[in-house]
């Protein structure tokens, strides 16, 4: 079987959110609906698929990468990780296609057969958590992962969520470091955790802060979980700063990370962002590392077409690994030609005419025009961390004289209100 790289195609695409999920993408993570689909052919003929989210990933394809493995065994290099994520993938399952072996049996000896998946969605305000969660369990779901934001009362949304939920319904909360210090941290967390569904919060402080995170984690009954590598991992393990990890990146890594965290005995959930596509390679390393536990966060939840044939299917938490040949799973043809594009746009963030309003309890008004903006503020302590009352609002976009000369002011910074102009 001749496993010599034929040709690589690149194919952009912008695969369009679903309802609930775009008019909150749309505030910081627009540019998550593009991808590039890399399909490589083999000399035997044999042609294999995969994805890159072109804008949030560890490595993207380029010229310089495909020139690399043409004419060469795609089996010799397939364990690049610099390839980009798409071309790694797509050597994956044209190598497993080409010799009649599931990309789980190239990664490990399968431990499981169903690896368990968590939904995914950006912070946003509690209704549209219970509109999503509802949507989860009615697909087979059994735990939630968002991001928990100091422009939102994370009480309030956690409130008015929890009571939606049964008992078995799981949530993790990814703070991205942004309660800035363990002073902060945990006064809140102590106040969340009488919220039983809530069993993971992630990255609650900056992760270099090791005597942070050891006193958080000596305060809470929440598993603490950190993204592997900060601090570094010796330090990490032996300061026992988490009860587990997130683990992502190219096969390389991943395997190399898993294996350490396996030998501590640290459980760890998979991050391996983007379609259908993504999610499938995600569980063929579910099935192999023995510590992959908590339910791995792969996103395609936001899109209305998962781009794979089947589709996945999850119940009681979990989805059964493929164990076809390659990825197991068929391109979906129809929307890659439906959402095709003549070529791959600049990244489109900050969204044009955007105006937010962040709504303080004491009254108070920030407005601001892209989320980086106030992200930067509240991290650099120049607005109050998780104040009660605290939400996020859009302000409908308007011809009036007002509605422009604030948008035109919250372009260039933060217009901070003792009220509320708009």
């Amino acid at each position: 079987m001749n496993l010599t790289v034929k040709h690589v195609e690149r194919i952009p695409v912008s695969v369009p959110f679903r309802e609930v999920p775009a008019r909150n993408m749309v505030r910081e993570l627009p540019h998550w609906s593009l991808f590039e689909i890399c399909r490589v052919e083999l000399e035997c003929g044999v042609t294999g698929f995969g994805e890159t989210m072109q804008y949030y990933t560890f490595a993207t394809v380029s010229d310089a990468t495909i020139a690399r493995v043409v004419g060469k065994n795609a089996a010799e290099h397939m364990w690049d990780d610099t390839l980009g994520a798409g071309l790694q993938m797509a050597l994956f399952d044209a190598v497993g296609r080409a010799t009649d072996t599931p990309v789980w049996a190239l990664l490990g000896k399968k431990h499981r057969d169903r690896a368990p998946l968590s939904w995914w969605d950006i912070d946003m305000p509690a209704e549209d958590w219970v509109l999503e969660c509802r949507q989860a369990m009615e697909e087979g779901y059994t735990s939630f992962k968002t991001k928990a934001r100091p422009w939102f009362d994370l009480d309030e949304q956690c409130r008015v969520l929890c009571k939606t939920l049964p008992a078995w319904f799981d949530l993790d909360l990814d703070f991205n470091a942004m309660l800035n210090d363990a002073a902060h941290a945990t006064r809140l967390l102590a106040e969340i955790e009488k919220y039983a569904h809530v069993k993971i919060y992630e990255s609650p402080i900056p992760q270099w802060d090791v005597a942070g995170n050891k006193f958080i984690r000596s305060h809470t009954r929440v598993a603490i979980a950190h993204h592997f590598g900060s601090p570094p991992i010796m330090t990490a393990l032996k300061e026992d700063v988490c009860d587990g990890f997130v683990i992502g990146g190219g096969a390389t890594r991943v395997l190399r990370d898993a294996t350490v965290a396996a030998a501590a005995d640290k459980p760890f959930f998979l991050q391996l962002v983007g379609t259908g596509i993504a999610s499938t390679w995600s569980l063929h390393f579910g099935a192999v590392l023995t510590h992959a536990r908590w339910p791995s966060v792969n996103c395609h939840q936001l899109y209305t077409r998962h781009m794979v044939q089947p589709s996945i299917r999850v119940f009681n938490g979990a989805a059964p690994v493929p164990d076809g040949p390659g990825l197991g799973v068929a391109l979906d043809e129809d929307a890659v030609e439906r959402f095709r594009l003549p070529e791959m746009p600049a990244k489109t963030y900050p969204h044009p005419n955007l105006l937010m309003a962040i709504r303080f309890g004491s009254g108070a008004t920030s407005y601001y025009a892209h989320t980086m903006q106030f992200w930067d503020d509240f991290s650099a302590g120049r607005l109050p961390v998780f104040q009660a009352g605290t939400r996020l609002e859009l302000v409908p976009e308007s011809d009036s004289p007002e509605w422009k000369a604030l948008q035109a002011r919250a372009q260039l910074g933060g217009v901070h209100c003792a009220g509320r102009e708009l």
